[in-house]
């Protein structure tokens, strides 16, 4: 039987969307989810989003990685999810929804969309990294040459390599511009190669940077290899609290296979 689906992608970070409200589709078949997102034989993207249901909420958020094993949460993705939920009339230009990590809230104006994320209670500051969990884990160190290192293989053995092992962390490589300004490049797990972008790592950037004291700012630009994005937050005591991911989600195609 044809799988309808639409792609998305936020700052290049590219998404299968799959309605599933109807629950036809087979979440256990994990080879299909990686067919699906495979760019050789399949459509091609980092991630399959299902949208589904919800008794109380505006619908539910389903995210598998690449390789076809559902993980944990994607910023960007529930971006994208916030944007595919306005195409098929779910919502306006607002939305409650659940993700594997909890209740979000959004918004969403003409292509940009606002997405809460989880408060961050605990920020890990290591000598040569900072590690915290924006919903997936991330693992964020400074890279001066950010421009010109092999990320694939220094992410993975970051990601593979102690304290993280087979779980594994996703690993973002930064370097500061500016006090309120930060490049970024990521290694996703599940992926298992660098993305354009990842929201959630976007995330774990600006909180970390603030947390080392690299900036003194609640609203940071982000500059990833697929565009820009922005993340807001407060502090109170410690813990960042309100926090923002702000940016693009565009609508790319729509088809069967």
């Amino acid at each position: 039987m044809a799988q309808t689906f639409y792609k998305y992608q936020g700052t290049g970070n590219d998404f299968v969307m799959i309605d599933n409200r109807s629950q036809t589709f087979d979440k256990n078949n994990t080879k299909q989810v990686a067919f699906l997102c495979d760019r050789r034989f399949g459509i091609g993207a980092d991630g399959l989003i299902l949208l589904e249901n919800h008794p109380e909420l505006d619908f539910k958020m389903v995210y598998y990685n690449a390789d076809g094993n559902e993980s944990t949460m994607c910023g960007n993705g529930g971006r994208c999810l916030v944007a595919f939920a306005k195409h098929l009339g779910v919502i306006s230009d607002k939305a409650v929804f659940e993700a594997i990590d909890g209740l979000h809230h959004a918004t969403i104006k003409n292509d940009i969309v606002s997405l809460q994320m989880l408060d961050v209670n605990v920020v890990e500051n290591h000598k040569t990294h900072v590690f915290l969990n924006t919903g997936s884990p991330h693992h964020v160190q400074f890279e001066e040459a950010i421009d010109a290192f092999d990320i694939k293989s220094l992410g993975a053995k970051i990601r593979y390599g102690a304290p993280y092992n087979q779980a594994g962390s996703n690993v973002n490589f930064v370097k500061k511009i500016s006090d309120s300004n930060f490049r970024l490049r990521t290694y996703e797990r599940g992926v298992e190669d660098e993305t354009l972008s990842c929201g959630t790592g976007a995330t774990a950037v600006a909180i970390g940077m603030h947390y080392i004291g690299e900036t003194e700012k609640n609203l940071i630009d982000l500059n990833v290899e697929g565009g820009k994005l922005q993340v807001s937050f407060d502090v109170e005591n410690g813990a960042y609290k309100n926090v923002w991911l702000i940016g693009p989600a565009k609508f790319v195609f729509k088809g069967s296979i």
